[in-house]
């Protein structure tokens, strides 16, 4: 079981670093206000929404406490995230303060994820 949960874990952190390097690869078409999401910022947000939550169940069935809370506003951010994503993805640029606050919920989420315990 433990190594069935680090395998959705390497894949969860292939979902972050593919969601927040996509972010990162446009930040300068930001500067210049032609940022746009591109297809890895989606297809991120949905691995780390598939892994994530099979992780949690992963890790109740392998009786581990989960912190419900932390996981549910996690969750949420998450949702807003992919839900923003997925409207304006065929976008050919998007509004500079929308492309501020995905990449901003990212990284709140990675700080949620890292320093709650």
């Amino acid at each position: 079981m433990r190594v069935l949960i680090d395998v959705f874990v390497a894949l969860h952190i292939i979902g972050i670093a593919s969601l927040l390097g996509g972010f990162l690869t446009q930040m300068k078409a930001m500067g210049a206000g032609t940022a746009r999401f591109v297809p890895a910022m989606l297809h991120g947000a949905l691995t780390m929404l598939v892994t994530g939550v099979a992780l949690v169940g992963l890790d109740q069935a392998d009786d581990h406490p989960v912190n419900n809370v932390k996981i549910g506003i996690k969750l949420l951010i998450l949702v807003v995230i992919l839900a923003l994503v997925y409207v304006k993805r065929d976008e050919e640029k998007v509004d500079k303060g929308l492309f501020v606050a995905v990449g901003g919920l990212t990284i709140v989420n990675i700080f949620i994820a890292t320093l709650w315990t």
